[in-house]
């Protein structure tokens, strides 16, 4: 694999003005927001911009959660974020003349609102996503903190915070929740239908069972069970924040599994009842947007439909490859969109030239690439036809159309064409490829009695190779050992 090429599938992404509207409708962000226009005539707060007790009952009572039993956690989780996304801003109190410390209830500053308050309204999509990343950073942050429960316990026994008595380190909690976003990119990008639902167990199992293990211990099964309970934590502090979707593990199963001590056997076959009881996760678009955010900061490279629009040809064709088959008409479509016909044309089919052993790959992708052209491009195609790597593929494109005066290929370039043609398939075939790849070899030998007596003097680079593959993959022996010899013929033809 070249070093240019994808190292993540592509993804899809919704345009910036769809992905803004998520931002500010995700739970979390729409509160903070709110909060911020109630803070126009200013709200006390403590050291850390924290919003204190009195003003934070009557911001429930404003956000409407007065009535939540987690209402004033939810304010104040809202709060925080406006906070720290400058939504709000704090003017701190001047110092105390006699120099004594305020007391604990006594506001340190005063909260009004921000400056990024106004981009929600009058800024720009992309204004209103660099405010929700910033929101998210922190939300992330809060998701790999450990559990505060813990945290209080220590305290209040008097005791110094040991982090290793609670089985918390900061670096490796971030990059377990950086490797389950990634994990979760990267199903998002392979599902045909992006919001197919992942199944907790089976998340936490891809971050723990080795590749290699064809059952899972009762070790590792426990590895998974504490996993999954700590992603169903942290999914429930990423889902007000608009980044994934999520059903949470039923309660009443955590405290089955407390009580018998049992561990997630994700090996057995569930229900489709009993896989939701374990929780079902999704990254949501504006998530899938914010995870390829990171990774592009990080120096990943994952692309997106769109990227090569602005792109030659030759970077197009040389990409086409690693796209699933729906994406990478998309990207072609648009490539299109940004050209003439004629000039799309003709910039393809002066990419697909070549004799390397990638060539045969970037004409098929530039067939099918032209298969999107509009009539108009009839005069590049018809500039190839005495083309010998171009001419087969320029009279298909015509044919289909049905256009007047296309001239019979000769004998060599139709020979040509197909060697061509079955190298480019097997450079990307799978399993279901394979099976199509041997009906066509079978179906050409059956239709050219002396297919293999004229196809080892083609004179293309992957004629002998093309040749053994046939002979491995015919069914019949003896046309079989035909391939083999023809092959045989074509690679001293090739060595003289």
């Amino acid at each position: 694999m070249s070093a240019d090429r994808p190292t993540l599938p592509p993804v899809r992404l919704h345009s910036e003005a769809e992905l803004a509207r998520d931002a500010l409708s995700a739970p979390l962000m729409a509160r903070a927001a709110k909060l911020a226009r109630w803070a126009e005539r200013g709200v006390p707060v403590g050291v850390g911009g924290e919003i204190l007790q009195e003003p934070l009952a009557a911001a429930t009572e404003h956000l409407g959660l007065a009535a939540d039993e987690d209402g004033p956690a939810y304010t104040a989780e809202a709060w925080q974020l406006a906070v720290d996304t400058g939504l709000v801003e704090i003017e701190e109190a001047p110092d105390d003349e006699d120099g004594t410390d305020l007391p604990d209830n006594a506001a340190a500053g005063t909260a009004t609102p921000g400056e990024e308050l106004g981009l929600l309204t009058s800024g720009s999509p992309q204004d209103i996503l660099d405010i929700w990343l910033g929101g998210m950073e922190t939300v992330l942050a809060d998701a790999a903190a450990p559990d505060l429960a813990d945290l209080a316990d220590q305290l209040t026994q008097g005791g110094e915070l040991d982090l290793d008595a609670i089985d918390w380190n900061p670096e490796e909690e971030a990059e377990l929740l950086d490797g389950i976003l990634g994990n979760l990119y990267l199903l998002t990008a392979l599902n045909e239908r992006p919001d197919q639902d992942i199944p907790l167990p089976a998340l936490a199992a891809s971050m723990i069972v080795p590749d290699d293990m064809e059952e899972p211990t009762d070790d590792v099964l426990e590895e998974v069970s504490e996993a999954m309970m700590r992603l169903d934590d942290q999914f429930r502090v990423l889902e007000p924040i608009g980044l994934v979707a999520y059903r949470p593990v039923d309660e009443a199963l955590i405290e089955e599994l407390d009580e018998d001590g049992e561990t997630v056997r994700t090996a057995e076959p569930l229900s489709d009842e009993d896989v939701s009881r374990y929780g079902l996760v999704r990254l949501t678009p504006l998530g899938v947007y914010a995870v390829r955010a990171r990774m592009l900061d990080a120096g990943v490279h994952a692309p997106a439909v769109g990227d090569l629009s602005d792109k030659g040809a030759d970077v197009l064709l040389e990409a086409l490859p690693d796209y699933p088959e729906p994406l990478a008409q998309a990207e072609s479509e648009l490539w299109l969109a940004a050209r003439t016909p004629l000039d799309a044309a003709r910039d393809l089919l002066a990419a697909a030239r070549g004799d390397d052993e990638r060539a045969p790959r970037r004409r098929l992708d530039a067939q099918q690439t032209l298969s999107l052209v509009a009539p108009d491009a009839e005069e590049a195609l018809r500039e190839v036809l005495d083309d010998r790597q171009l001419g087969g593929l320029a009279r298909v494109w015509l044919a289909e159309r049905a256009l007047p005066g296309i001239p019979e290929p000769s004998q060599e370039m139709i020979f040509w064409l197909t060697v061509d043609t079955l190298a480019a398939q097997l450079d990307s075939a799978d399993e279901e490829a394979t099976t199509e790849l041997r009906e066509l070899v079978q179906g050409l030998t059956d239709q050219h009695s002396g297919f293999f007596e004229t196809a080892w003097r083609v004179d293309h680079p992957a004629t002998a190779d093309v040749l053994e593959a046939m002979g491995r993959l015919h069914p019949d022996k003896k046309a079989a050992k035909e391939a083999r010899k023809a092959a045989f013929k074509a690679r001293s033809r090739q060595s003289d």
